[in-house]
C-alpha cells in the first residue's frame, strides 16, 4: 500500500510542477496533495506544523494567482476596465481552442477592456495589457518556485526514510 501511495504522490508532485504553468491546473495546490499523500504512508511521517505551513502558503500562492496580473494590470496604468478585462481573458483563455490561450487571455482583454475604457489612447491600452502579461509571468514563476520547493521536501522525506520504504 506504501508503494502505491508513494507513486501516486509522485504523480501529484509532477502534474503540480506542470500546472504551476497551466493555469487550468492549480500547480502548488496538486503537489501540496503530493505532500499529503506522502504523509499517508506508514512509513513517511511529515510534521503536521511542515504541513499546516506548507497548506498556508498554497492558498497565499493560489489566491496571488489571480491578483498579481490584475495588480500588473494597475501597476502600468491601467484602469478597472483593464482589470476587469485581465480577470475575464484569463478565464476564457484557459478554455480557449488556441494554444497558449493562458497568456494570450488576460493580454487581449486587457487590451480590450482598456481600448473600451478609452478607445483612443492605444499606448496606455497596450502599456496596460503587457502589465497584465508581465503580472501572469510573475505570478506563474512564483507557482513554479513553490512547487519546487516542495518537490525538494518531497524528495528529502523519501530520502530520509527510504529504509522503511524500500
Amino acid at each position: 500500500m506504501d508503494f502505491a501511495l508513494l507513486i501516486i504522490s509522485f504523480i501529484f508532485m509532477i502534474i503540480g510542477l506542470f500546472g504551476s504553468f497551466l493555469p487550468i491546473l492549480p500547480g502548488p495546490s496538486i503537489s501540496w496533495i503530493g505532500l499529503l499523500i506522502l504523509n499517508l504512508t506508514s512509513a513517511v511521517t511529515i510534521n503536521y506544523w511542515l504541513l499546516g505551513i506548507t497548506l498556508i502558503v498554497t492558498i497565499t500562492i493560489s489566491i496571488l494567482d489571480y491578483i498579481i496580473p490584475a495588480k500588473g494590470t494597475k501597476l502600468f496604468g491601467g484602469s478597472s476596465y483593464g482589470i476587469w478585462g485581465t480577470n475575464i481573458g484569463l478565464v476564457i483563455g484557459i478554455f480557449a481552442p488556441i494554444p497558449f490561450g493562458f497568456l494570450i487571455g488576460p493580454f487581449l482583454g486587457a487590451l480590450i477592456g482598456e481600448l473600451i475604457y478609452n478607445y483612443k489612447d492605444h499606448n496606455r491600452a497596450l502599456k496596460a495589457a503587457i502589465g497584465s502579461f508581465l503580472g501572469l509571468l510573475a505570478s506563474s514563476f512564483m507557482a513554479f518556485i513553490i512547487c519546487v520547493i516542495y518537490f525538494g521536501l518531497y524528495i528529502w522525506m523519501i530520502w530520509q526514510y527510504k529504509t522503511q520504504l524500500f
